[in-house]
């Protein structure tokens, strides 16, 4: 670590702008691996909902993971979702629960 560390250090001495870059580009490399992760569940979350097996407990799963895509989505700046609902096939019944807690299960 401290190699990189005293790369860094390097850098910013010759180009100071250089340094954030490299920082920059790592924060937007994770901010992408996060929202295909987010992407992932919601598309996991929507085929199991689709089988028609456990339902109920699949439709609880979409809402959450289409939540927290959507969450994901405007922490990096998209505020519209119009497009991702159509390009996945949300239905209706999970956008209209999201948000909502599910009850807890005894």
């Amino acid at each position: 670590m401290s190699g990189l560390r005293d790369s860094l250090d390097l850098i910013r001495m010759v180009r100071p702008e250089a340094g954030t870059a490299a920082l920059e580009h790592e924060i937007m490399a994770e901010r992408a691996n996060s929202l295909s992760a987010a992407e992932r569940r919601v598309v996991k979350a929507l085929a199991g909902l689709q089988s028609g097996v456990e339902r109920a407990t699949w439709l609880d799963e979409a809402r959450h993971a289409v939540w927290a895509y959507f969450v994901q989505r405007e922490l990096i700046g998209f505020r519209r979702h119009n497009e991702v609902i159509r390009d996945l096939g949300i239905p209706a019944e999970v956008l209209n629960g999201l948000g909502a807690m599910p009850a807890p299960r005894s």
